[in-house]
């Protein structure tokens, strides 16, 4: 279990709902990954291109993904995802978003991501490589 975690206030926009005037669940999955990136961002106090880049890897590809929906959103409401590392394996781990509306949770999501690096053994190929300790670290820092 992690300790760090990240809230980012999202206002729904009118390209995020449907024809019944709630969101679209796909939009969910892009706020996510939004969530996602600024949750390393916070961590690791440099935006994705300078961490992947300076850990030698390409990215942290979603293998995964879950959500339970329980109170919709609507255009102009603003939610608040909270966001936060579950647990670490060596080359993959879980991250948890919890969409908070003033009525209660509205979603619970889980996503597993793979801290991805090149293969050397298929040109132009991704595979899991391990986690290094310091990025570990920087979620486990009270």
């Amino acid at each position: 279990m992690t300790a760090f975690t990240h809230r980012r206030t999202v206002r729904i926009e009118w390209g995020d709902c449907d024809p019944a005037g709630i969101v679209f669940y796909p939009r969910y999955f892009a706020m996510f990954d939004g969530a996602t990136q600024e949750l390393f961002r916070a961590a690791l106090g440099v935006p994705k291109i300078e961490w992947a880049k300076s850990h030698g890897i390409i990215g942290i590809p979603m293998v995964d993904t879950r959500a339970k929906f329980m109170i919709p959103s609507r255009y102009g409401d603003d939610i608040i995802i909270e966001s936060r590392v579950a647990e670490f394996r060596r080359s993959s781990f879980d991250i948890v978003h919890t969409v908070h509306r003033p009525e209660g949770i509205a979603i619970e999501a889980t996503e597993t991501r793979v801290w991805a690096g090149p293969d050397p053994l298929k040109p132009g190929g991704i595979k899991g490589v391990p986690i290094p300790l310091d990025v570990i670290r920087a979620f486990t820092k009270a």
